[in-house]
């Protein structure tokens, strides 16, 4: 009896997984053949390259502006700015970029679901733009409220600079997995993705 119940138990999980797997797939089948998946791929000469051009270009904007205020944190630039100021110069290009990175996100997704919703890649890349946005965003309210304290003081700790250290290699692992979402395959078994 018991070694039925750990033989169950032990299947759950796989077949739990098989389960949200077969209905990712179906959901994207779905969604390619809705009206506005159907006329992208239509369009797709021009159209998926256009939303990637410009998808590449705001993630272009996020890491410059990340960067920008990282290096700021660490010391090794616009020290003749504080931390404060530094942030309102590529704060609302952050923000916008991230708009833009939603919207050619969504039409990427719509355009081409199979290919996006159906890779480990691209699951993780979302985890961690939710994650650097979170982080962004949490960093520019506390750091209006307490901009003093920031500069004083907080700048200055290891755990603040590991930080900007973090966020930025969050946004490179970003980018990598945006570009491995079309070689989804290296993660294995754990891909869903059909293997060509």
């Amino acid at each position: 009896m018991h070694r039925k119940w750990a033989s169950e138990r032990s299947s759950f999980p796989v077949h739990e997984y098989t389960v949200r797997k077969d209905a990712l797939k179906e959901f994207a089948e779905w969604l390619s053949h809705t009206y506005f998946s159907v006329f992208i791929q239509n369009h797709n000469s021009w159209m998926i390259p256009t939303i990637q051009s410009i998808h590449i270009a705001g993630i272009g904007i996020v890491m410059v502006s990340v960067f920008m205020v990282d290096l700021r944190i660490l010391g090794l630039a616009g020290r003749d700015q504080t931390l404060q100021e530094t942030t309102n110069r590529f704060g609302p290009w952050l923000t916008g970029a991230l708009c833009v990175l939603l919207a050619t996100g969504a039409l990427m997704v719509i355009g081409e679901p199979v290919r996006e919703l159906v890779t480990v890649s691209f699951w993780v890349k979302m985890f961690l733009v939710a994650v650097g946005t979170l982080i962004a965003s949490v960093f520019q309210l506390v750091l209006r409220k307490h901009e003093q304290h920031w500069q004083d003081e907080l700048i200055h700790r290891v755990t603040v600079k590991g930080l900007a250290i973090l966020t930025f290699l969050i946004w490179v692992a970003i980018i990598v997995l945006g570009r491995l979402i079309a070689y989804d395959h290296v993660w294995g078994s754990w891909s869903p993705a059909t293997k060509a």
